[in-house]
């Protein structure tokens, strides 16, 4: 099968019909075969009634329902595991993400040998101050921490080959970050393609300026388990010993400071009335908890059951 296309949904009901009118019409026009998986994310409206009637239209529908709401990354992670296309496609169910672009994203995964092609939504049709500016931002810092030059890591319309979607774990808003994901996994040839954004035509956005904050948190968070989940102490023990040696340092120049002023007789306040002495106290407790903290880590990281899992790409 040539393609898997992977949607995630939550009170679609009016958008379903025409997204999968549309899908069939453009993949049977290119000649390729897919199945269309909806994973229905607790919705509390007609989604999952629609997708049954769906399903009898278009036989390659397939589809999952969750009991509750538990959010886009589990709902994309369900797809994956039921996915057996060539190429995975991902796209959101409210018609802002065109079809007409998944032919060229397979043929750049096939044919130009991308693990990942990220759709990169140029012209937006959102809201300039309250979506487009926090956007823009969010991109910036994304870019700069990952080391990956996309415009558009939040847009919903993305290729992967078959074993990168199935080697990714997303939980959590992790989706936000699936290339940096991919990446981790040694999926390094990351590419992008101009897509084009659609006005939403049914319901309304899911997603409010929340979702901007704890995008900025998942960053850090996916940072720190990408380059230190096996290796703790790198992180903890570094800023640990720093902290520890420029609090020795304060406390060695006062206490020289003062040993020299009592040789020569000159008058001087204690110790303890100096800021600079708790600082430097202060500064060497610290780095001992963090010191502590990475080994505490590294300890538990090594008593992992996947410490030696790793991804074997080939092997004769």
């Amino acid at each position: 099968m040539d393609l898997s296309i992977v949607v995630p949904l939550f009170n679609e009901e009016e958008s379903l019909p025409e997204l999968s009118e549309w899908i069939h019409r453009v993949l049977t026009g290119h000649q390729l075969t897919y199945e269309l998986i909806l994973v229905d994310d607790g919705s509390n409206d007609g989604s999952w009634e629609q997708i049954e009637q769906l399903s009898k239209k278009y036989p390659q529908i397939r589809g999952a329902r969750f009991r509750r709401n538990y959010g886009k990354s589990a709902a994309l992670h369900t797809g994956f595991a039921m996915a057996t296309g060539d190429v995975v496609v991902t796209m959101d169910a409210d018609l802002q993400d065109s079809p007409e672009e998944i032919p060229e994203m397979k043929r750049m995964i096939i044919e130009e040998g991308f693990d990942v092609v990220s759709g990169w939504k140029k012209k937006r049709y959102d809201p300039f101050f309250s979506k487009r500016v926090p956007t823009r931002l969010f991109n910036w810092a994304a870019r700069k921490v990952s080391g990956i030059r996309l415009h558009d890591f939040n847009c919903g319309l993305k290729a992967y080959r078959l074993n990168v979607a199935k080697s990714i774990e997303v939980y959590g808003d992790m989706h936000r970050y699936m290339p940096v994901l991919a990446k981790s996994n040694g999926f390094t040839n990351i590419g992008e393609k101009v897509v084009q954004h659609q006005e939403r035509k049914y319901g309304v956005t899911k997603f409010g300026m929340d979702r901007f904050i704890k995008g900025f948190l998942d960053l850090l968070t996916v940072t720190f388990l990408t380059r230190f989940a096996k290796k703790p102490m790198h992180l903890f023990g570094s800023l640990g010993t720093l902290m520890f040696v420029v609090g020795l340092g304060i406390a060695l120049y006062i206490g020289i400071d003062k040993l020299v002023a009592l040789l020569r007789h000159v008058p001087q306040r204690l110790i303890a009335d100096s800021a600079f002495f708790y600082i430097g106290l202060t500064s060497m407790i610290l780095g001992t908890l963090l010191f502590i903290g990475g080994f505490l880590g590294e300890l538990i990281s090594r008593s992992a059951v996947e410490r030696n899992n790793y991804e074997i790409e080939k092997q004769i």
